[in-house]
C-alpha cells in the first residue's frame, strides 16, 4: 500500500472551491491526526508509533497489550504482545501490509509461522478472542446508549 502522492485536505472546512482536492496550508497540519499527515506529507509511517495506537486503541477489550520493548522496531515493523481474555498470548508483527501473529508467546518470532495479514487490529482480534468481540461489542452499546441519553 503506497501513500506517496496523495494529497487531502486535513480540516473540516470545506474550500470555496468545494469538492477540489487541495495540499493543505502548513498551519492545517497541526489538525491532522497522525495517519492524515503522513498521507498529507506522502511520508512513511514510524511503524512504533503506530504500533502505540493501535495499543491504545484496544487495550480496553484485551487483558494485556503492549509494544515489545525486547523485539527490535522500526521505521517499517513493530512488534506488539498481546494477551486475551482467555489467556492466549500472541506476538503480532504491524507492518504497512497489517497485523500478522507472529508467535504464539510474548517476545518470540516463530519464522514457521506463516499466518494472514489482517488490515485492522479489530479485524485480527476479531478472529483470535471471542471475550475482544464481547468486550467490542459491550462498549460499542454503551457508547450508543450514551448518545441516547443526550438526545443525539
Amino acid at each position: 500500500m503506497s501513500l506517496t502522492g496523495m494529497s487531502r485536505k486535513c480540516s473540516d472546512e470545506l474550500p470555496p472551491e468545494e469538492g477540489m482536492e487541495v495540499d493543505s496550508k502548513p498551519e492545517d497540519l497541526s489538525k491532522c491526526s497522525y495517519e492524515e499527515c503522513c498521507v498529507e506529507l506522502g511520508e512513511v509511517k514510524d511503524m512504533r508509533l503506530e504500533a502505540e495506537a493501535v495499543v491504545n486503541d484496544v487495550l480496553f477489550a484485551v487483558t494485556d497489550m503492549h509494544v515489545s520493548h525486547n523485539l527490535t522496531s522500526g521505521l517499517d515493523m513493530a512488534y506488539i504482545n498481546v494477551e486475551t481474555r482467555e489467556g492466549n498470548r500472541y506476538c503480532l508483527e504491524l507492518t504497512e501490509a497489517g497485523l500478522r501473529v507472529v508467535g504464539h508467546t510474548f517476545d518470540h518470532v516463530d519464522e514457521g509461522l506463516s499466518t494472514q495479514y489482517h488490515e485492522t487490529v479489530y479485524s485480527l482480534l476479531d478472529s483470535l478472542s471471542p471475550g475482544y468481540r464481547e468486550a467490542f461489542g459491550n462498549a460499542l452499546l454503551q457508547r450508543l446508549e450514551r448518545l441516547k441519553q443526550n438526545g443525539q
